[in-house]
């Protein structure tokens, strides 16, 4: 290794995920089942909000907390919705340099921190960079939380709970005793809970329940990318108590600076577009998906959220599995990636109809072998 690279960097290695995008790029017609962005186009009076913006010259620096009328709304809603004292709000730059702030401003080095396996991909490699140890709580063959597990993971080192509802890569969404067990386990042992809700919007069987709405202490992690489609624009927000929100202010005014401003005022728009037809969209994806797997055979718990499905390889590792299905120019991701195991494969139905079909047209003809 170059002498001049810090050790931190040990801890991180190009994503499988990205991996399997540069293969995308090779192929002339692959059936990508693969993307974790929203395949919809961003609603126009949307993209008409960020062209004014940049029209109207707000293109400079934001506040590092955010643009006040967003950070505003955002407020209000987050009061309305839990009446919390002391919860306060701060727009970030994408809801992963959300997570880089919050592990920045509560672990150090040797500190544990809970992830939930299958995880997703950077929870990893984000506490490792922070100088933290991962704890690894299995979830399967349901992916729903075994409370009892995550006590027993709980030492005096533990200094985090890293949960995610709707769940990237297994779209499991978390029950109201799962949320409420979690959040009373935080409180009874004294450790933070990071709720990272980036798929709140993405709910097809209930409304998401956040260990907030039981822990005051809950510091979660949200944003505008995957509800929006606006992924590129690298927008998210927080909110938690205002000790800790201020210093991961702190700690953004030395890094991001600030998330981008004439995207922040896009999405003060985008908060009045009402995204339910594509969450609508999206559920009858799922469900087609999943319908298409159980008739073929495989074994796959039902997704709660998100636009994943995380089945069951049916012979082999799910990396023997993923590598034939990617031979056949269908690209799906291995479930090692997210995971101890390698018994899994994820794919996302963020795709069309049709690009849906050819993949379960292969999958279907890889069930046996």
């Amino acid at each position: 290794m170059h002498p001049w690279i810090a050790k931190r960097t040990e801890y991180v290695d190009s994503s499988g995920i990205r991996k399997v995008f540069d293969l995308a790029a090779k192929l002339e017609n692959p059936i990508n089942l693969s993307i974790g962005q929203p395949d919809f186009a961003v609603p126009d009076e949307i993209k008409q909000a960020a062209t004014d913006a940049i029209n109207d010259d707000k293109n400079g620096y934001s506040l590092t907390q955010g643009v006040p009328a967003l950070r505003e709304r955002l407020q209000a809603e987050v009061d309305a919705r839990y009446g919390h004292d002391d919860r306060r709000v701060l727009v970030s730059s994408g809801t992963s340099g959300a997570l880089v702030l919050a592990l920045m401003a509560m672990v150090d080095p040797g500190d544990e921190v809970i992830c939930l396996d299958p995880y997703f991909v950077m929870y990893p490699a984000l506490v490792g960079m922070v100088g933290g140890k991962v704890v690894k709580v299995d979830t399967y063959p349901d992916f729903h939380i075994d409370l009892a597990k995550v006590e027993a993971a709980i030492t005096p080192k533990t200094k985090a709970i890293l949960f995610n509802s709707p769940a990237n890569p297994t779209g499991a969404l978390a029950t109201a005793d799962e949320a409420r067990g979690l959040a009373e386990l935080a409180a009874k042992h004294n450790v933070a809970i990071i709720s990272d809700e980036i798929y709140r919007q993405f709910c097809y069987d209930g409304d998401l329940v956040s260990p907030a709405e039981y822990n005051d202490q809950t510091i979660v992690v949200d944003g505008f990318s995957k509800t929006y489609g606006v992924t590129g624009w690298r927008l998210g927000f927080m909110h938690g108590p205002s000790e800790i929100i201020e210093k991961m202010t702190m700690l953004q005014q030395y890094t991001f600076v600030c998330a981008p401003q004439p995207l922040q005022w896009a999405m003060l728009a985008a908060m009045d577009v009402d995204m339910l037809p594509y969450v609508d969209t999206y559920r009858l994806r799922r469900d087609m998906v999943v319908n298409g797997l159980r008739d073929a055979g495989y074994e796959v718990a039902q997704p709660g959220g998100a636009f994943y499905v995380f089945p069951k390889a049916p012979w082999g590792t799910g990396s023997e599995f993923v590598a034939e299905a990617i031979a056949r120019e269908l690209l799906i991701i291995p479930g090692n990636i997210f995971s101890q195991r390698d018994t899994h494969f994820r794919i996302s139905y963020a795709a069309s109809e049709e690009t849906i079909e050819r993949g379960l047209a292969v999958l279907r003809d890889l069930a046996t072998r």
